[in-house]
């Protein structure tokens, strides 16, 4: 049962919190890296890991569905170059989310999320 297991909102509207995940998960794919709130790594995790899991096949369709989501096309052909072939006998969890201190301004739970 799925009881209370929404998908984070992020305090957004639909629109924007559509393009900071988009945003976050380009710049996650393209530093491998990244320092963000706690609550956004939980969320743009599971999206990164849906667009390994379609880079790991590598062909036309996979660069297509990946171009729709992705800010760039460097970030594709990392996807499709490296990530994919990396993660290929992988079943999933490419990702770790690390958590760090509280943030100083607004006492927000940090994190870093990278790939494994």
């Amino acid at each position: 049962m799925r009881h209370q297991n929404k998908p984070g909102k992020l305090s957004l509207k639909a629109a924007p919190r559509r393009a900071l995940l988009r945003s976050l998960a380009t710049h996650l794919v393209l530093r491998e890296k990244i320092k963000t709130t706690l609550t956004r790594a939980k969320v743009v995790r599971s999206k990164v890991e849906k667009y390994v899991t379609v880079s790991k096949a590598g062909d036309l369709a996979a660069r297509r569905q990946l171009l729709r989501y992705f800010y760039g096309e460097k970030a594709v052909n990392k996807l499709l170059t490296e990530l994919g072939p990396k993660y290929k006998t992988r079943p999933g969890g490419y990702t770790r989310i690390v958590k760090l201190d509280t943030r100083k301004g607004d006492n927000a739970p940090m994190a870093i999320i990278e790939f494994v």
